[in-house]
């Protein structure tokens, strides 16, 4: 995909400030990879936790900009719950990014489907000096409160 099509899907989504300017990852000093990262880490492309949560309602809600045939896929890859080990299944995706050798945040962003509708969510963890932070620990603290919200 070039930027024109990257551009169009997070406009499409609103994905927070959708500012693709450093496509090369130059901002992120972490960046091995600029073919594969480029904007989208510590970079140009910006999105706040509450942002994600929009996303996620414009990914899988029922005013949703996808096709179903995207939603089933996407719900397929990010199914995080075994379903014969949990009462409501949830989906998510986790994201962390670096500076300087520094982890500056990690999330796990989703949402749950109940009775009800779905339940959307982020778990943000912002910089944590001592290493603690990780994207595999915002995803376990999610699908406990997810879990015992949606009892």
């Amino acid at each position: 995909m070039g930027p024109e099509m990257v551009q169009e899907g997070l406009d499409l989504l609103k994905y927070g400030n959708c500012d693709i300017s450093d496509w090369e990852g130059r901002l992120n000093t972490n960046n091995n990879n600029r073919a594969l990262t480029g904007f989208w880490i510590e970079s140009s492309l910006a999105i706040s936790p509450k942002e994600q949560v929009e996303v996620m309602e414009r990914i899988f809600g029922k005013d949703s900009v996808c096709s179903e045939g995207t939603r089933h896929v996407l719900k397929e890859a990010m199914l995080v719950t075994e379903p014969e080990r949990t009462a409501i299944p949830i989906y998510g995706k986790t994201g962390m990014g670096k500076m300087e050798g520094i982890m500056v945040d990690a999330w796990f962003t989703g949402f749950a489907e109940t009775e009800e509708g779905n339940v959307y969510f982020c778990v943000y963890l912002g910089r944590t000096d001592d290493g603690n932070g990780s994207s595999a620990a915002a995803k376990e603290i999610a699908v406990r409160i997810v879990e015992d919200y949606c009892k």
